[in-house]
């Protein structure tokens, strides 16, 4: 079994700028070859690094080619693992499970990169991908900031709200909060906050339907109450998706905000 973080393999992928490179990743993850993929600005440069980290669960929220060249025009390094068990990596998707390593090996994929300044490495997570981001920043010292965009925080709670993803999160999962409730609980990072240690910006809408405002708020106390850095940007009007023109002005403005994180 190979180290975890270890490229195996790498193939050209199209991009749709011009201005930024796409690379489909093969990496290790414990014991796993894992995908994800790679943008970088076509541009000469040492530029921070983000590890993008999608929301969904198989093919339903995939890293889209498009989304993640915006962060590269930004001026990053970004790799946006697709998690094990997709697009013919191996393993299982486990919601949070065991899978979160691929959120955690994924720093070190960005890493190897000759483009990436490795002492600046930030996560963006959106939905369930916030998940991933806590754990990452758990179990990692060296990230230099988090932007969670709707992300998920705790488990339980998204079962009981979701009631559409149930089937899924019992299948998957193994079980409910009710009859496996230490399963729901060792994927939910709200109590462990106190060892993370960089800067987190929460993103949301307050008339979202898919991850309620409620995660943010929970995690937002739970940082507070901690005495971590955490900043908020909730928006009024919008839901789980923004309207596209106001999705790329805040994606401009929380890439800003992480070039102006750990100066």
């Amino acid at each position: 079994m190979k180290d975890d973080g270890i490229i195996e393999y790498t193939r050209t992928y199209p991009s749709p700028n011009p201005n930024v490179r796409l690379t489909e990743v093969t990496y290790w993850s414990t014991g796993y070859r894992v995908k994800g993929l790679l943008a970088e600005p076509e541009a000469e440069g040492i530029y921070d690094g983000i590890v993008y980290l999608r929301g969904g669960i198989q093919h339903v929220g995939m890293v889209r080619p498009s989304r993640i060249a915006q962060f590269a025009q930004q001026g990053f390094i970004v790799f946006a693992p697709y998690y094990r068990g997709n697009r013919g990596g191996e393993g299982f998707d486990e919601f949070g499970g065991s899978d979160r390593f691929d959120a955690v090996n994924a720093v070190d994929v960005l890493k190897q990169h000759p483009k990436t300044d490795t002492t600046r490495i930030h996560l963006f997570a959106f939905s369930r991908g916030g998940i991933m981001a806590l754990w990452t920043a758990i179990m990692r010292d060296d990230i230099t900031s988090v932007v969670d965009w709707a992300g998920v925080s705790d488990m339980i709670f998204t079962y009981k709200e979701r009631k559409e993803l149930r089937r899924m999160m019992k299948r998957v999962i193994g079980g409910t909060p009710n009859n496996a409730p230490e399963k729901y609980r060792d994927r939910t990072a709200l109590f462990h906050v106190d060892e993370i240690h960089a800067p987190f910006l929460l993103i949301h809408g307050r008339q979202d339907e898919n991850v309620s405002i409620e995660q943010s708020l929970m995690l937002e106390d739970a940082m507070r109450d901690a005495g971590k850095p955490v900043e908020t940007w909730y928006f009024a009007e919008f839901n789980h998706h923004f309207p596209p023109a106001e999705a790329a002005r805040v994606t401009r403005d929380l890439c800003n905000w992480m070039k102006g994180k750990g100066n």
